[in-house]
């Protein structure tokens, strides 16, 4: 008698320390990007359109947090909505080519297994973040670029576009002032350059996850591939420390692995995020004249957005119920 009612409390407790576990807490933050987004540049109807699609992206990442769902889920969904939309440079709003196209990048990351998808340099894909992680789930492989990863995207059902569907005005207009610009100085101009969307987030069973997708940089050339479809530079997540997703000037963020080091430096030095996040924003790439930002969460659900330039769309939830969304430096 005394052994069954031993196995039974246990089985009590067990039960009831397994539903205190999935009732745990979660954080979901995302960015638009970071770049010249001063407030004279914004008009007020603008700004509030960029706060609802942000918004708009908080809630569908929230949705699948709150009902238990995966930090897998969260980032997806949110880079979506995000990708969907003309006022980031991702999808639908990706920037132009030298050439007049566009050639878009993403990548995904689960923190708990370590494994991770990437996609580069493909053109009519409508959701590079969804190929992406089905890179990651139905693949050996991490990064598939261009043809392949088309190919790839047909094979697994992905939602193929003509190229067409990537087009729009505004960006159009900054490809030829760009081209402008290359005619006067023979070299991008990289100040207006900063796009990209992310999402990093923290489930209620404690796993991380990050996700970044791109349309790259105005006026590039040569199939050039910057740092976020690059698992280490723009995209990383590992549960025993952070998730990152970077924004900025690509190429300095694949050389100093940007978004490797926070992590890197959480884990080895036992920094807390947010040094490790300003150290590499406002130390190693301000030193460098290098512009950008990142988000990150933290395995305990603490969440950093540091930037350098004059604005980065950005925000973040919390199943506390705080929510944040901000763009200019001085909010």
């Amino acid at each position: 008698m005394k052994k069954k009612l031993t196995v039974f409390l246990m089985f009590a407790w067990l039960v009831s320390f397994s539903g205190l576990f999935a009732q745990g807490n979660y954080t979901l933050v995302i960015h638009g990007g970071a770049g010249n987004v001063d407030r004279e540049r914004v008009p007020e109807d603008r700004e509030e359109a960029f706060n609802a699609k942000l918004n708009e992206a908080l809630d569908a990442g929230e949705a699948i947090l709150e009902a238990g769902g995966s930090s897998l889920e969260a980032v997806e969904a949110a880079v979506r909505i995000m990708e969907d939309s003309p006022k980031f440079n991702a999808g639908k709003g990706a920037v132009f080519t030298h050439e007049g196209g566009n050639e878009l990048d993403a990548s995904i990351m689960c923190g708990q297994q370590m494994t991770a998808g990437a996609i580069a340099g493909v053109t009519n894909i409508r959701n590079p973040i969804s190929t992406a992680r089905k890179v990651m789930d139905l693949s050996p492989h991490v990064l598939l670029t261009a043809r392949g990863a088309e190919a790839f995207a047909m094979e697994h059902g992905a939602d193929i576009v003509d190229p067409s569907y990537f087009f729009d005005e505004y960006r159009y207009d900054q490809l030829q002032e760009q081209l402008r610009r290359m005619d006067e100085t023979g070299y991008i101009d990289s100040a207006d350059m900063m796009g990209t969307v992310g999402a990093v987030a923290l489930d209620k069973n404690g796993n991380l996850a990050a996700a970044t997708s791109t349309g790259g940089m105005t006026a590039k050339r040569y199939n050039r591939v910057g740092d976020s479809p690059i698992i280490g530079a723009g995209t990383y997540a590992e549960n025993s420390s952070c998730a990152v997703s970077s924004t900025g000037h690509g190429e300095y963020f694949i050389k100093y692995a940007v978004a490797y080091d926070v992590s890197a430096q959480m884990r080895y030095k036992g920094v807390e995020l947010e040094e490790a996040t300003n150290s590499i924003i406002h130390g190693t790439l301000r030193d460098l004249g290098v512009n950008g930002g990142l988000i990150a969460v933290d395995k305990d659900g603490n969440v950093s957005m540091p930037f350098n330039t004059s604005g980065m769309f950005r925000g973040y939830t919390r199943s506390d119920g705080e929510r944040v969304v901000r763009i200019f430096g001085d909010d």
